[in-house]
């Protein structure tokens, strides 16, 4: 039976493991998505190993999925193409190609041309020669403008280090190359793509998460999607990404906290004023003090009560949840059908 199964395997190739799932979420980049599958597809010609790229169009309003499928045509690449239902956002996009992903490695990157392909298998040899489950390119001479960019993706890139503990120099560089088995246990929501780093340091140790210089290009086609307002999101999305790296299974820990220390404090400011009243016989009714004591002293109540709930929620989220974060209406190449 093993000696029939030999020839068919190797004749259709049904069963051979694929090495590499390559990534690439797509949005309104109509003029980049060929240059891109050629330039992947140049840049994998010596890899060696099986390989598959999945393209990932986020909702695009323009002619780029039309495009992509047009690279279906090509009988050398193993290509897989899906569409969204409506623009989901980054994040939810690279979800969706991980979990489409068959690679034991995945790699991803962005659609606009700038990371370049040809750094990718001297990052797969990289992430294995090293032993790590994670690593992430570093844009060390990057093409883009000082104050709208630089500055704001240094800035971050300082802050994200500092609160999660693990130090890189690019957090935001989208070519990042991946153990298969580890990313999947990360479910990516929300605009969370550039935490990507400190949320697999939840799973495993940071020793395990490591960097790499690669090459970056100007923008030749297109528009940047990002802009200044960017850093007040990442600031917001920072304090989400401390809270579920520390509390997410124990969220009663961080409200009960603060309502603990609240109510401490709202504890002796309403003693102080008993003793103020009954030892002293001061009136005390008309103090702003008591104001802020009994405001306390709700507030204390409250957090320790929201605590206590989020506990409860926690529980039923762990318990229940297995929703994804988008919705595909279709699948083109690799044996499915062309819609």
């Amino acid at each position: 039976m093993t000696d029939m199964q030999e020839p068919l395997t190797a004749m259709t190739g049904a069963m051979e493991p694929i090495e590499l799932s390559i990534v690439v979420p797509v949005f309104n980049e109509e003029d980049s998505v060929a240059p891109l599958v050629s330039r992947i597809h140049d840049a994998m010609a010596g890899f060696g190993r099986s390989w598959e790229l999945i393209l990932v169009d986020d909702g695009s309003t323009d002619r780029t999925l039309p495009n992509a499928r047009k690279e279906l045509l090509r009988p050398d690449l193993k290509l897989k193409i899906i569409e969204l239902q409506k623009n989901f956002g980054q994040t939810a996009a690279m979800q969706a190609g991980i979990d489409a992903a068959a690679g034991r490695l995945i790699a991803t990157l962005d659609g606009d041309l700038q990371n370049d392909p040809k750094d990718i298998p001297e990052m797969v040899a990289a992430i294995e020669e090293r032993e790590l489950d994670l690593l992430v390119g570093w844009r060390q001479n990057r093409r883009d403008g000082l104050l709208l960019r630089k500055i704001p993706s240094w800035c971050a890139n300082f802050l994200i280090g500092k609160i999660t503990g693990v130090r890189l120099h690019d957090y935001g560089c989208s070519l990042k190359v991946y153990r298969s088995a580890i990313i999947k246990q990360v479910k990516l929501m929300g605009e969370m793509h550039r935490f990507i780093p400190a949320w697999v340091a939840g799973v495993v140790p940071s020793s395990r998460i490591g960097e790499m210089a690669v090459t970056h290009h100007a923008r030749h086609f297109g528009a940047s999607k990002y802009g200044i307002s960017r850093t007040f999101r990442v600031i917001l999305d920072l304090l989400a990404v401390l809270f579920f790296m520390r509390y997410k299974a124990r969220p009663g820990h961080f409200f009960g906290s603060i309502g603990l220390a609240t109510g401490s404090l709202s504890a002796l400011i309403l003693f102080y004023l008993a003793i103020d009243k009954f030892i002293f016989g001061n009136d005390i009714g008309t103090r702003p003090m008591l104001i802020v004591g009994v405001m306390l002293f709700l507030s204390s109540v409250q957090l320790i009560t929201t605590g206590i709930l989020a506990e409860m929620m926690a529980r039923a989220y762990f318990r229940d949840d297995d929703t994804a974060s988008y919705i595909v209406r279709q699948v083109f190449g690799q044996d499915q059908p062309h819609a």
